[in-house]
């Protein structure tokens, strides 16, 4: 007997998918960033130590330098690569759209007794497909017509099992939800670590040397720039990845009144 693998693919890919992120963003930070942020800065003191009236430049380098930009960075990537994967997969099943699952002839009518040859038809096809929302839809009605000869019981069956498989796709955005609210909450995180050391060197800035002070803010300010500016823009595209598949579900449902409840003939 086959043994079915304990974790779904899904919860694989976003493990692994993790972990690499986190490898390679952290990675370009060790390798790349703060190694030039740090210069950067050391220049930036340098100069401000010749010249007082000395105004500082705004680097992209040293923008992202901090830990909190990194994990900023880490979640983003994270959550397009979760939105990527449910895009392909929504995008391969809405293919089914285009084919025709019940083949039938102009003014052909679906008796009960049909339903189980157009069943074995759909549970022909490739497991992946099966999987799909509009195989599944088929099959669901089509038994449901067999078992009751009642085309109401069918239009009634496709609707449920359609708004079904809409509230469990919208449940599993509650991952990418919860990581557009945490990328915000980990950028006030360095806001609170920046203005805290900031305070911290405030006898510094007292005695003239403002640098430590202005970096600290800067930690401050610019983590909370960039957490929500990549709040921004993903919670773009979750949007537009939560109407694709709107669009989807509803699609499968009109495809289904259509194609099979139009059809269903009960004498």
């Amino acid at each position: 007997m086959k043994k079915s693998f304990p974790f779904p693919f899904e919860f694989i890919y976003q493990l692994f998918s993790l972990i690499v992120l986190v490898i390679l963003v952290h990675g370009i930070y060790v390798a790349v960033i703060r190694p030039k942020a740090d210069a950067i800065l050391t220049e930036q003191a340098a100069q401000l130590q010749e010249d007082k009236s000395y105004v500082t430049k705004r680097s992209v380098y040293v923008l992202i330098r901090d830990y909190e930009q990194e994990a900023c960075f880490i979640l983003m990537f994270w959550a397009l690569a979760i939105m990527a994967y449910k895009s392909v997969m929504t995008i391969k099943h809405r293919a089914l759209l285009n084919k025709d699952l019940i083949p039938l002839g102009e003014g052909m009518r679906i008796l009960p007794e049909d339903t189980r040859d157009l069943s074995r038809r759909i549970q022909a096809l490739p497991p992946p497909q099966q999987e799909a929302l509009l195989p599944r839809a088929l099959l669901a009605a089509l038994q449901r017509f067999g078992s009751t000869k009642s085309i109401q019981d069918v239009s009634a069956a496709t609707h449920a099992y359609c708004d079904t498989e809409a509230e469990r796709l919208e449940s599993e955005l509650s991952m990418v939800r919860y990581i557009a609210w945490a990328i915000p909450a980990v950028g006030f995180i360095g806001t609170v670590r920046g203005i805290g050391d900031a305070l911290g060197q405030a006898h510094k800035a007292i005695e003239g040397d403002i640098f430590g002070v202005t970096k600290s803010l800067g930690v401050a300010f610019n983590s909370t720039l960039i957490a929500l500016l990549i709040s921004v823009v993903l919670m773009f595209l979750v949007h537009q990845l939560q109407l694709l598949q709107e669009r989807y579900v509803l699609d499968t449902e009109a495809y289904c009144e259509e194609n099979l409840t139009q059809h269903l003939q009960t004498e």
